[in-house]
């Protein structure tokens, strides 16, 4: 049990404040972690030092590779070993000695279970309370109940900050104070991503068939991800006779199938599943087109970042992909779980490579001027200074 009569360590007066961001995380983590990883470099700068405490399976090695990321970005990284339900108690433990040693001043969520962590832990450490709703995406036999809990959480935060605008309004009919709700878009790192090898180079590193349109698309292998119909997608471009090869980066439990699913459509030598890869934007390099299928996201990352390195993009019309593709000047939206029209985006920009110039160039555009990870962060920094 967590022992509320242990003596609290006050944050002394002249020291700045200190943000610990909180996250379950599995395998080699997702977008909220290229969020997370990253906010330490920029709010260091705006007075407010970061730290980020993971919840991981104690055996879970992907947890290496996000030391690793975090590394890179110069974060610093908590290991928060977690073995489900059952170790709750000790978990709870962990995070509130954390709070208290760091002098904790705000406890910045981004899930279910951080949420619920933060309101317990706040009874027997003074911090305030910020949480990111990233989406509720990923659908199994448990997760309606984590959901259930995490908006039942939000109305007891300080603040609430959304990603895409329907999140915004699901969190206004989850109970949300108006005045405690902002909605601040998924952002890039603009200097960091951007392109700086030829697209044939990068072809040849990654082995790519330097003859083909290289269609690529990046995520973990999962159902909502829609990798199915990019590859039946796929399938439908090659029997018309275009010259296209579809890579697809990441890993997750969906591969056995998706492998399955290159050999009933008979697309060896047309389509691939690359896996993980650590540097991302050597892939984004070697792509012609990125294709985003999924059926369920947030504001997906990876799109911000293939449009910053000037990759054109064909994406399915999902939460918040409206709000940063207008189409035909940045981008191809089409709707979801419609194979032919999404095979047809495709087609498209295969067919004209002025096409896929004049949309690359704007979606470089469209993300210099709205969506830099330095405005997006002292956007945050605003909201942790009206809460302290």
């Amino acid at each position: 049990m967590i022992d509320p009569e242990a003596k609290q360590v006050e944050t002394s007066p002249d020291s700045r404040p200190v943000v610990l961001h909180t996250r379950v995380v599995t395998g080699t983590g997702g977008g909220p972690d290229k969020t997370i990883l990253n906010s330490g470099r920029f709010l260091d700068p705006l007075g407010y030092a970061c730290i980020c405490a993971y919840m991981h399976p104690h055996d879970d090695t992907g947890f290496e590779t996000i030391c690793e990321k975090a590394s890179q970005s110069e974060a610093r990284i908590l290991s928060v070993p977690d073995r489900g339900m059952w170790n709750l108690p000790r978990v709870a433990r962990t995070l509130l000695k954390i709070c208290r040693s760091e002098q904790v001043t705000i406890w910045h969520a981004h899930d279910y279970k951080s949420n619920a962590l933060g309101i317990l832990l706040k009874r027997f450490h003074r911090m305030k309370l910020v949480t990111t709703v990233h989406g509720w995406v990923t659908h199994t036999r448990r997760t309606p109940l984590y959901y259930w809990v995490d908006r039942r959480c939000l109305p007891y935060y300080d603040h609430v900050i959304c990603v895409s605008g329907d999140l915004h309004e699901a969190c206004l009919r989850a109970g949300v104070n108006k005045q405690r709700l902002s909605l601040i878009h998924n952002a890039i790192d603009i200097e960091d991503f951007q392109k700086r090898e030829t697209t044939d180079v990068a072809k040849a590193a990654m082995q790519l068939p330097p003859d083909r349109i290289v269609i690529g698309a990046m995520g973990r292998l999962s159902e909502e991800k829609g990798f199915d119909q990019l590859l039946r997608a796929t399938k439908r471009l090659v029997d018309a006779g275009h010259p296209i090869h579809t890579v697809i980066i990441g890993e997750g439990p969906q591969r056995p199938k998706l492998e399955q699913l290159i050999m009933e459509l008979n697309l060896q030598g047309h389509a691939q599943l690359a896996g993980f890869r650590a540097n991302v934007k050597s892939c984004f390099e070697a792509m012609d087109v990125f294709a985003l299928s999924s059926s369920r996201e947030g504001l997906p990352n990876v799109v911000l970042e293939a449009m910053s390195m000037s990759v054109p993009v064909v994406a399915t019309r999902v939460a918040g992909i409206p709000e940063l593709i207008t189409h035909g000047r940045n981008g191809l939206v089409v709707d979801t779980d419609n194979d032919a029209q999404f095979a047809d985006g495709l087609r498209q920009l295969v067919a004209d490579a002025e096409l896929r110039q004049a949309l690359a160039a704007q979606a470089r555009q469209v993300i210099v001027d709205r969506f830099s990870f330095t405005s997006r962060m002292a956007q945050v920094a605003t909201i942790y200074q009206s809460i302290t």
